[in-house]
Formats: structure tokens, C-alpha cells, sequence
């Protein structure tokens, strides 16, 4: 299972393609896929994107827990796979484009920050990104909370 760490800035050109940053490429085995799935997170203004047999895991999770003959149930899910995409970096350079409106969903314009979170990578508006950063003293805090 790839395991994705680190920060990489990243310039969104003319016609909305970025280069996937290669510490995330080298993760993947040289014979492997990188079909990659974007979607909008939940609870933050940032995108997640995991791979195609880390999306197919979380996914099955999802949809193991619902009954489609529950109209509350089928609802969810149709609104749970809006708006993904399966994005495939270019070979020659590397270059990803996701689809216009997912990036609208998070205001992103020219810079992006691709964020390595183990399982899955957020990408970032550069300058959302950089204010949503937790001072020291609250992030000790939230440790000791959860961590006891």
C-alpha cells in the first residue's frame, strides 16, 4: 500500500494541468498503475486523492454499510461519488489535469500544495493551505486530548 509524505508546491498552467510531484510517483512499483481518484474532502475546503486500490478499499467500506433499498441510503451514495475523477499523471512529464470544476470546488487558481497524508495525498490552494496551519500550543493541546 503506498504511503505518500511530504509537501510539494505546485503552479496550475493555462490549461489546468500540474505536475505530480516524483516522491509521489517513486512510491508506486514501476509495473504498477497510477490511476489516481480525486474527490472534494468532507469537512475541509481541500481535495483528496487516493490511489484507484486505495479508493476501491475506503469505497467498499463506505458502500458495505448501506442498504439501496433505503432511499436516505441510495441518496447518500449518489452524493457520496459526485464530482470524483480518475486522473492518470502523463508519462513524458508527469502532468495531471483535474477537472475544472473539482479544482473550482476549492478555490484553486494558479499554486496548489500537494500534501502527503499517508494513505491518500490533500491538495491545497496554496493560500488556504497556509492559513489553516494549527499554532503549537493548540496542536499540543488537541495531542493531549486525544492522545491522553
Amino acid at each position: 500500500m503506498a504511503k505518500f509524505i511530504g509537501e510539494y508546491s505546485v503552479k496550475i498552467d493555462d490549461k489546468g494541468r500540474m505536475i505530480f510531484p516524483s516522491a509521489f510517483k517513486s512510491v508506486f512499483s514501476p509495473d504498477e498503475k497510477m490511476a489516481l481518484v480525486v474527490k472534494k474532502d468532507l469537512f475541509e475546503n481541500c481535495l483528496e486523492m487516493y490511489t484507484y486500490s486505495q479508493w476501491e478499499i475506503e469505497s467498499n467500506e463506505v458502500k458495505q454499510r448501506l442498504n439501496f433499498f433505503k432511499k436516505e441510503h441510495a441518496n447518500f451514495w449518489r452524493e457520496y461519488m459526485r464530482d470524483r475523477a480518475v486522473v492518470e499523471p502523463d508519462e513524458k512529464l508527469g502532468r495531471i489535469t483535474i477537472p475544472k470544476k473539482i479544482l473550482e470546488s476549492i478555490g484553486a487558481e494558479k499554486e496548489m500544495i500537494f500534501v502527503g497524508n499517508d494513505h491518500k495525498i490533500e491538495i491545497w490552494a496554496k493560500e488556504l493551505y497556509n492559513k489553516k496551519q494549527m499554532e503549537s500550543e493548540d496542536f499540543i493541546a488537541l495531542a493531549q486530548s486525544i492522545l491522553g
